[in-house]
């Protein structure tokens, strides 16, 4: 559907302001909204934009781009709507970037990242056949057909130094469990996510139809992802182009796992430990309590919740592609720092997480805050396997 759709959303979005705080907290909901200031950058906010736009009051630019692209489509507005049409929201913000591709008015750094992933097929800039190389040195294997579960690794984890520690950790949980999988490595493409929510839907059609055939000519079914991003794109967008799996986040999966006494601990982690939820894992997925039992489950941890918790829990600021354009920077009032200091407050050594993209987000603002000696931040795949014998 195209903007000129939404007409009568756009229309009533831009008389509200709940978008603006949470209905429990009543603290900023919106990172965008908390990191500029402005009325633009909330929901509320994009919707006069759009009216703006579709009315003829205002002229599609360059500027107003800038302003569109600073939403991380966090869903946090979504979460604190009070009316029936709240489900449309991220459509309109979807139309409204479709239609700025479409005007070739996207912001550099985004058209930047649109190009490194058509010519690379990551935006990393490097070379497809080292996707797999993060796991040289491991017992983790190329998938082979009769193999139970692919393990979807994703770009971060194939690419980023930091990205890569947390794919090992995993595979060597899976590893321990004696589980049947393997990965692509090099056929590995990427999943799509970030492409799609910036409005380049040409591109993602590419990309999800060339895994889909990757996965089908496989004989993949169960599709075990380490980024929530990728497991949305596999889960909820996949499907409309045929391609029907049964995926898990690995939350889910280790969960499960622990229920059903194939995962026992016997290290104690001793240790109080904060959990941040990722957007796309909770508000998108409404998966909240994986990674909460898992953390429950192991021996010595004392769970705290951070003030903006679940469905309220505030966005790192790396959705939206962020995490690679970099489009808030690292002012005080950035999301990530802010959110390193609400991890910090509630007195936890550890700040877990559940997503490569929350990990590069907050890791960068921990050493901005210099808390670095006060919190660590770990992958919840790097704390189960701290915790195995």
């Amino acid at each position: 559907m195209s903007l000129k759709d939404y007409r009568n959303i756009v229309h009533l979005c831009r008389l509200c302001g709940n978008c603006r705080q949470s209905g429990t907290t009543y603290l900023p909901c919106c990172p965008a909204g908390e990191r500029f200031g402005f009325d633009e950058y909330y929901s509320r906010g994009k919707s006069v934009i759009a009216k703006g736009l579709l009315d003829g009051n205002l002229t599609w630019s360059q500027s107003i781009a800038n302003s569109v692209y600073r939403c991380t489509l966090c869903a946090a507005c979504v979460e604190q709507c009070p009316v029936e049409y709240k489900d449309y929201i991220l459509d309109v913000y979807g139309a409204l970037r479709e239609e700025f591709v479409e005007r070739s008015l996207v912001p550099k750094e985004i058209r930047n990242f649109l190009e490194d992933i058509q010519r690379f097929g990551n935006p990393f800039k490097e070379s497809r056949v080292k996707r797999g190389e993060w796991a040289s040195g491991t017992k983790i294997r190329q998938y082979k057909e009769g193999d139970d579960f692919l393990y979807y690794v994703g770009c971060i984890g194939s690419y980023d130094e930091r990205g890569m520690k947390i794919a090992r950790s995993l595979g060597n949980v899976l590893l321990h469990i004696d589980l049947s999988f393997g990965i692509l490595g090099s056929e590995e493409k990427c999943d799509g996510n970030e492409v799609n929510g910036l409005g380049e839907k040409g591109l993602f059609e590419l990309l999800a139809k060339e895994n889909i055939e990757i996965f089908q000519r496989l004989g993949i079914k169960n599709i075990i992802t380490l980024s929530p991003h990728a497991y949305n794109a596999i889960k909820n967008d996949y499907p409309q182009y045929d391609g029907h799996f049964e995926v898990k986040h690995y939350t889910q999966f280790l969960r499960d796992s622990i229920k059903d006494k194939k995962i026992s601990f016997s290290k104690d982690i001793n240790a109080r430990v904060t959990y941040h939820d990722p957007c796309f894992l909770g508000r998108y997925n409404n998966e909240y309590d994986a990674p909460r039992e898992i953390l429950r489950d192991m021996p010595g941890i004392e769970l705290v919740e951070m003030e903006r918790n679940r469905e309220n829990s505030f966005c790192c600021g790396g959705g939206g592609a962020n995490v690679y354009t970099d489009l808030f920077g690292s002012k005080e009032n950035s999301p990530a720092r802010i959110r390193i200091r609400e991890a910090y407050s509630t007195g936890a050594k550890i700040l877990a997480v559940a997503c490569p993209a929350c990990m590069t987000m907050l890791e960068d603002a921990l050493k901005v805050e210099d808390l670095e000696q006060e919190l660590t931040i770990m992958d919840i795949s790097e704390i189960v396997e701290k915790a195995l014998d």
